[in-house]
């Protein structure tokens, strides 16, 4: 039987058992039987893809690759993932860097199949790096399956820092976060702004975006999370704000299912 994540509670309780028992927990689902056959394999084969053809048509590679990046969900679409590779990213007409989710950039670079590119499959430590990223996705997608909020507050702890640290300026950095939608969600959900933000212009969302940040933290900047204080004032946030609005619609569905069976007793 594969390792269960242990979570005792949602919202803010769970996140604090979490952040106290991750690393126990993410040692003891990384040694599962079925996490070291993908890990053996990928170090194994990984070094024989010479081309974005080689990666795409071995399904046990691609899902440590896309796994890495969280973007599993793209394992039958072949097709794009080939073209994500064999573009690169050095063009400016390379199909990741048109695309809003940054994701797809990096996991294109990581693998440098793309023209102009070095190709870093053979490469031992960059494979390396490809494999924990994978093993610390896999555990937050097994988190997931219990506890969605949980998941993108653990990915959040990361990307968010990563996103601090970029070198592009302040607004390049917001449009990112705002084409990554678990970073998007997160954000709304811990400044109290609706879903439907993303159909208005996209400079008015930046506007607000940053207007609720300042309120929050006291800066709008995205470089401000580089300081781990900041990352879990948001996460917090985030986290209490996504167990009320459950409650909130766990409610609503429970009164309208009463009022549904008071009518059928009328």
């Amino acid at each position: 039987m594969s390792f269960q994540p242990v979570l005792v509670s949602n919202g803010i309780a769970g996140w604090r058992f979490l952040q106290r028992t991750y690393d126990s927990q993410l040692q003891s689902f990384s040694k599962s039987a079925a996490r070291n056959r993908e890990v053996d394999y990928f170090t194994e084969k990984i070094s024989t893809v010479k081309s974005a053809e080689d990666l795409v048509s071995d399904r046990r590679l691609l899902q440590v690759a896309l796994g890495a990046f969280g973007l599993q969900d793209d394992i039958n679409n072949t097709y794009f993932v080939r073209k994500i590779l064999e573009d690169g990213t050095t063009s400016p007409d390379a199909l990741a860097n048109k695309l809003s989710d940054k994701r797809y950039r990096e996991f294109s670079k990581a693998f440098g199949l793309g023209p102009g590119e070095i190709r870093t499959t053979g490469l031992a430590t960059f494979m390396e790096d490809i494999v924990a990223r994978h093993e610390a996705a896999s555990f937050e997608a097994a988190i997931g399956t219990q506890d969605e909020s949980l998941r993108i507050a653990l990915y959040a702890q990361h990307e968010l820092k990563a996103l601090a640290e970029d070198r592009s300026g302040e607004n390049a950095k917001w449009f990112s976060l705002m084409g990554v939608p678990p970073l998007r969600q997160m954000m709304e959900t811990a400044l109290g702004l609706p879903s439907g933000l993303g159909r208005i212009d996209i400079d008015q969302q930046l506007e607000i975006f940053k207007e609720k940040l300042q309120a929050l933290t006291g800066s709008d900047s995205i470089s401000q999370f580089t300081d781990p204080e900041t990352v879990e004032k948001v996460t917090i946030a985030y986290l209490a704000r996504a167990q009320i609005n459950s409650q909130v619609i766990g409610t609503s569905a429970a009164q309208n299912a009463l009022t549904l069976l008071g009518a059928a007793f009328r």
